[in-house]
C-alpha cells in the first residue's frame, strides 16, 4: 500500500485536493477533521484541553478561535496543546492505515496540514504539496470569516514556506489554475500510483 502525504500551507487548496482524491476512490485520513472530533464535547481530548486551557470553555464547547489565539501567541501553550492532540491524532491515523491495509487498498492519503513541520513525511512513501500563487493564497485566506492580516501572518510564521515544501515534495499539485487543472493533475497521480 502506497501512503501519500498530502500537505500545503493555509489557503493553498488542500481540502479541495483531498476531496478530489476521495472522489477518485482513494481513502483519505484528514488530520484536521480528526482534530475537530477529538475536541468535540465528549471527544477523547475534550477534558484534557479544558483542563489545560479552562478559559476556552464556552457554552459546553471549546471555543476554537480563542484557543487558536492563545496557542499562536504562546509557543509553550502550543506545545502543551500539541502534547495532548498529536498522540491521539497519530493513534487515529494508525487505525486508519491498519483498516485500509486489511481492505487491500493500493493507495491511501494522509491529509496533514503540518506534515513537514511535524516530521510526518517520514510516515509517508510519497508527498504531494498543493500550491498556488501567493496572491491567490492571500485572497482565499482573507475571505475566511474572522481572518485578519495579523492572524494570517501568525499562521504563516508557524508553517514552512511554500517554496521549501515544493522543493521537498514528490508531486506539486497546482491549485491556482482552476479546479479542472487540479483534478487532472490529481487523476494523473492516482493513475500512476494505483
Amino acid at each position: 500500500m502506497v501512503i501519500l502525504g498530502l500537505t500545503g500551507s493555509i489557503g493553498m487548496g488542500k481540502s479541495t485536493a483531498a476531496a478530489m482524491f476521495r472522489y477518485l476512490g482513494v481513502p483519505v485520513h484528514d488530520a484536521d477533521a480528526t482534530n475537530h472530533l477529538l475536541m468535540a464535547p465528549g471527544g477523547p481530548a475534550f477534558d484534557q484541553v479544558i483542563l489545560a486551557f479552562p478559559e476556552v470553555l464556552r457554552d459546553g464547547r471549546i471555543d476554537r478561535q480563542m484557543l487558536g489565539k492563545i496557542v499562536f501567541a504562546d509557543a509553550r501553550a502550543l506545545k502543551k496543546l500539541e502534547a495532548i492532540l498529536h498522540p491521539l491524532i497519530r493513534a487515529a491515523e494508525i487505525r486508519f492505515l491498519r483498516s485500509q491495509r486489511m481492505l487491500g487498498r493500493k493507495l491511501v492519503v494522509l491529509d496533514i496540514p503540518l506534515l513537514y513541520e511535524t516530521g510526518g513525511e517520514k510516515r509517508c512513501d510519497i508527498v504531494a504539496v498543493v500550491s498556488a500563487p501567493g496572491f491567490v493564497q492571500r485572497q482565499r485566506v482573507l475571505a475566511r470569516q474572522g481572518m485578519t492580516d495579523e492572524k494570517f501572518s501568525a499562521i504563516l510564521s508557524k508553517q514552512m514556506p511554500d517554496m521549501e515544501k515544493r522543493k521537498r515534495a514528490d508531486y506539486v499539485i497546482p491549485t491556482g489554475l482552476g479546479r479542472a487543472v487540479t483534478f487532472q493533475y490529481i487523476q494523473g497521480i492516482v493513475d500512476h500510483l494505483s
